[in-house]
């Protein structure tokens, strides 16, 4: 007997409904439990769930709740790593990687040889950029990526061994070849989405990471010292960011089950996706492109203020009351990696001729924590964050808003892989933090009894 009714859509609307009202907690629950939503205390401060020596996120110095924020690499202030190899005139992704993962810093010949490593295993066989690149494009590059990593399993002969030699070694191929990734998944959406023709050009062992990409993403393969430069430098300030971040949790999550490497990945890459981790950059800078529409004269600050009042009285943008890129769930005074992107990128704004646009940046980020202050009861202070600056730049290097996220993806592959190893290395237990049932007791009731339809 056929027992189906109605259509389809109606059916999920009914069921849907049900598991909201059911999966809705009365929200006093949680302060009658002091349960701490998203492991964060009421005044942002993250719950200790572990201990690492890769990176450390600080809102503020010891003692002075007024200081800038930090941002440190193995012990290394963020800002001297950046301000060592910028002086050098070099990048310094490369050195970030061996960094994270090795613990010290290489001398010349370790940092020669790491790099050749790398440039060596920039590969990927062609039937596997046919077969799974090209043959199973994808509209979002993400998922593209994440079904390339999971496809490159069937490649590894030894994919389920975690000793960790042969993690090191899936860690620096995926490090490796995420650029290759990134570019191929754009180029297969441009060819089968946008009818735009397919270019694919061969990675070059002799460039850097930052280098590579633009190489391989331009179809006349050119580009400036300075675009590789600040390319180099947003991937060095995303490589790493704490345990505690949302997707190198679920690194160390994952990773605490003993699976495979490139479940592991895959499993962050999901998690780096959704718009409250890796998509809020493409967000300001759709919110810019309404901003510079809506005002008039972008030098007056009444006006750029009112239409901020508007974006937090959710009368403009998306309607979700929100400021993209100011604020943070660590820093509140600065984040460092902000304070440095800025003025880096004022010298590809002069460079590009749009330093007037460039100005109005900086006036939204003076103006925008002042506005959140007077409309928001706030626990800390808020500041721009590093997405403020990062779409403005990838604009500027003619990156498709498609790509912001996968090159976040690039960049955080070198932290991502740190905190696998250490993971293994301190051979924990699996990560299962408890959950209170709040739900009532109920009995079976037996299926004709239950009444209605």
């Amino acid at each position: 007997m056929n027992t189906m009714h109605g259509n389809e859509n109606e059916w999920i609307q009914r069921l849907s409904a049900k598991a909201s009202t059911s999966s809705q907690v009365d929200s006093a629950l949680y302060q009658k439990y002091d349960v701490k939503r998203g492991l964060r205390d009421i005044n942002g401060k993250g719950v200790l769930a572990g201990l690492t020596q890769i990176g450390d996120v600080q809102s503020h110095p010891e003692g002075d709740v007024t200081g800038p924020g930090h941002l440190i690499y193995r012990g290394i202030d963020i800002e001297e790593l950046v301000a060592g190899f910028l002086a050098e005139k070099r990048p310094g992704y490369e050195e970030t990687c061996y960094l994270l993962l090795g613990g010290e810093l290489p001398r010349a010949g370790e940092l020669a040889e790491f790099s050749a490593r790398l440039g060596s295993y920039r590969a990927l066989p062609d039937d596997f950029v046919h077969d799974s690149l090209l043959k199973l494009s994808s509209r979002d590059m993400m998922n593209a990526m994440a079904q390339s990593i999971l496809a490159m399993y069937v490649l590894d002969d030894r994919a389920e061994d975690v000793s960790l030699p042969n993690v090191l070694r899936q860690c620096l191929k995926l490090v490796a070849t995420f650029p290759l990734l990134a570019a191929y998944s754009y180029q297969a959406y441009v060819y089968y989405y946008g009818k735009g023709s397919l270019v694919i050009h061969a990675p070059q062992p002799e460039l850097s990471t930052a280098e590579n990409f633009l190489h391989m993403l331009r179809n006349d393969s050119r580009y400036t010292p300075l675009e590789a430069q600040l390319l180099d430098l947003a991937l060095v300030l995303h490589a790493e960011h704490g345990g505690g971040n949302n997707s190198t949790f679920t690194t160390h999550v994952v990773t605490s089950s003993l699976t495979d490497t490139y479940s592991v990945i895959a499993a962050a890459m999901g998690s780096l996706k959704g718009p409250r981790h890796g998509g809020a950059n493409a967000k300001v800078v759709a919110m810019f492109d309404e901003l510079k529409r809506e005002v008039k004269d972008w030098s007056n600050d009444r006006q750029v203020e009112d239409y901020l009042y508007k974006l937090l009285r959710k009368e403009a943008f998306d309607r979700s009351g929100l400021i993209y890129g100011i604020g943070h769930a660590v820093y509140s005074t600065s984040d460092p990696r902000t304070q440095i992107l800025r003025g880096q990128v004022q010298k590809l704004a002069a460079e590009k001729g749009v330093s007037e646009e460039m100005d109005l940046y900086m006036r939204v980020e003076r103006l925008g924590p002042q506005i959140i202050g007077q409309e928001r009861k706030m626990y800390k202070g808020v500041s721009a964050n590093v997405d403020f600056y990062s779409g403005f730049l990838y604009r500027m290097l003619e990156i498709p808003t498609e790509l912001f996220t996968p090159i976040f993806a690039m960049a955080r592959i070198a932290g991502w892989s740190a905190h696998r190893i250490e993971e293994l290395a301190n051979g924990g237990k699996i990560i299962r933090p408890a959950y209170k049932s709040v739900a009532a007791r109920r009995h079976y009731v037996p299926l004709a009894t239950r009444g209605g339809a």
